[in-house]
């Protein structure tokens, strides 16, 4: 029997030439503005420290003796763990040069994504994509040492499955879909919300395979999830990360959530490239619809374009209900990279002009001058331009490395002073701005408390405990209450008292010797010593299982703030 060989026409290699050019500039020169503004932030150091001891063989924790969660991500702590146990790397470099590629390689994916929705080879042009490249928040975020660069990547991963499972001839996408989507949460928690509505078009996809079919992807999706969450709840004692806590994620704010939404929009005046996309998108929806056989195949084709649009409100209604960020944009940036996925490349279309046109100026503007007002300053409402902050007070165009971090005003000194001290210091910023040194009881590691977390524990040994008072490594400020409207993500502030008394200090020094005398009977409360048992006593198989099975009462408990208010055992 003949074969017919199908070559392809040279109108065909010459689109897929320009979409070579024109797709792979746009990411190259992404790529060139994330390297330009490299650095690593604050919480990105806290993530290095975690790996670094998990390296030195004392598991996935920020302090010794402490099985804390100082990590929202755990696949970011996991893949930075890799370059982490290799001898001779620089942890601090392998976390910008990783986040670089995987903000990189989400934008290409997201380009490729969308050129795929609408056929082959149509001649592409980027579109949605100028949006996440003209804007800095993008640049910044794509290194930091934080979990964004891994978020842009998988939701580039997650579109450009999603779009190649239209093809009926890939079955086995579905798969690799599903396991992809089951890293939601590992990657960050609030992710799943994004997952649940791609799984809403997963099922339309493959329910013509039968009900099997479909349990065996929730299986698939689920099964890595769920070893974690048994995983965390029997070593660490909680069924979350214990920054969920010290940020209250449940509790609603949304009238700091508005001023962060706004501070966003307001900054690189986003209604105009928005309204560009939703014109843009909507003609393309009813002028020559992605592709699709059929009505059924345009109806799906649809489900799936609509997918990245519904799940980026879902994101934006859940961080603004929660109050945000203090770090200007971050939080925002994965639902507005969701919003263009669908949109990220459009057809070159002579309709298309002015939106090009319109959506280009407002680029090149945006990437001249638009920039928060308040500089590296803290600007209204608690946020902050987390990257200028740090360049300014470092006087280090890209602090990354240790050396780079010497520069902080604060931080170097007090580490200094703990290493120094004898075994079993505390070590404490004093009334007068100076560092006081209180003498723990017996057999309790050198401690220092201060809320530059990350800083600090790139400066101070291993085996010191540094602790903060807004509980993201503090099993004891994590489980108190919150400072009525505090600046988001800081709202605990636990007072002083709590960690001298919870390490044996008697000499109250300048502190109140009532409220230390308080605070050592909080801390004496039983349910606040199981809790301190959970994270501190060895790991036996009876540990886990006590672990395990008081998890969810465990993550509710909380009490008063205040010593004396805590001092009878009350919770709150």
């Amino acid at each position: 029997m003949d074969t017919v060989e199908t070559v392809p026409r040279a109108d065909d290699r010459g689109r897929t030439r320009w979409n070579l050019v024109t797709l792979g500039a746009t990411t190259a020169v992404f790529a060139v503005l994330v390297w330009h503004r490299r650095w690593i932030s604050d919480d990105g150091l806290i993530v290095l420290r975690t790996v670094r001891q998990l390296a030195a063989g004392r598991g996935p924790v920020f302090n010794a003796g402490e099985r804390v969660e100082a990590n929202t991500s755990t696949l970011w702590t996991a893949l930075l763990a890799l370059p982490g146990l290799l001898p001779g790397q620089v942890l601090n470099w392998s976390a910008v040069v990783l986040g670089l590629v995987l903000s990189v390689a989400g934008l290409a994916l997201g380009l490729d994504g969308a050129r795929r929705l609408f056929g082959a080879p149509p001649r592409m042009v980027p579109f949605g994509a100028l949006l996440v490249v003209a804007m800095p928040p993008f640049w910044d975020f794509g290194t930091s040492g934080l979990e964004t660069g891994l978020i842009i990547g998988w939701l580039g991963l997650t579109w450009w499955l999603l779009v190649r499972r239209i093809d009926p001839g890939r079955p086995r996408e579905a798969w690799w879909l599903a396991v992809v989507l089951g890293l939601a949460p590992l990657v960050r928690p609030d992710l799943t919300l994004v997952a649940l509505v791609v799984a809403v078009v997963v099922v339309v996809l493959e329910a013509r395979h039968g009900w099997w079919r479909l349990a065996g992807l929730a299986g698939a999706a689920a099964a890595l999830p769920v070893v974690y969450e048994i995983f965390r709840a029997g070593y660490y004692g909680l069924l979350v990360p214990s920054t969920a806590l010290a940020k209250e994620a449940s509790a609603p704010r949304w009238e700091q959530g508005l001023h962060y939404l706004d501070d966003l929009v307001r900054t690189y005046v986003l209604w105009v490239p928005l309204a560009v996309l939703a014109v843009v998108g909507l003609a393309l929806v009813l002028g020559s619809p992605p592709r699709g056989t059929g009505s059924a195949g345009r109806r799906t084709t649809l489900a799936v374009a609509a997918a990245p649009p519904v799940a980026a409100l879902l994101l934006t209604l859940y961080v603004t209900r929660v109050g945000g960020d203090f770090m200007h944009a971050r939080m925002l940036l994965p639902a507005l990279f969701c919003l263009v996925l669908p949109v990220m490349a459009v057809p070159l279309r002579r309709d298309l002009v002015p939106g090009l046109v319109v959506l280009g100026a407002w680029a090149l503007v945006c990437v001249a001058g638009l920039r928060p007002d308040y500089g590296e300053e803290l600007g209204p409402n608690f946020i902050a331009n987390e990257r200028m902050y740090y360049v300014n007070i470092t006087r280090s165009p890209h602090p990354i490395t240790t050396d780079d971090y010497l520069g902080h005003p604060v931080a170097p000194d007090g580490a200094a002073t703990v290493a120094a001290a004898p075994p079993g210091t505390f070590v404490l910023r004093g009334a007068q701005d100076d560092w006081s040194l209180f003498r723990e009881a017996p057999g309790v590691p050198s401690t220092i408390v201060w809320l530059n977390l990350g800083v600090t524990g790139e400066l101070a040994p291993l085996d010191v405990r540094v602790h903060d008072a807004v509980g993201l490594t503090n099993p004891l400020a994590a489980h108190s209450t919150s400072v009525p409207d505090g600046r988001i993500g800081h709202d605990k502030e636990l007072p002083p008292s709590w960690d001298l008394a919870d390490a044996g200090v008697t000499d109250p020094q300048w502190l109140d010797p009532g409220e230390l005398a308080a605070a050592g009977a909080a801390v004496a409360c039983p349910r606040t010593q199981e809790m301190l048992a959970s994270v501190r006593e060895p790991l036996t198989a009876a540990r886990f299982w006590e672990n395990l099975t008081g998890a969810w009462e465990r993550t509710s408990y909380r009490y008063p703030r205040i010593p004396s208010e805590a001092a009878d055992c009350r919770t709150a």
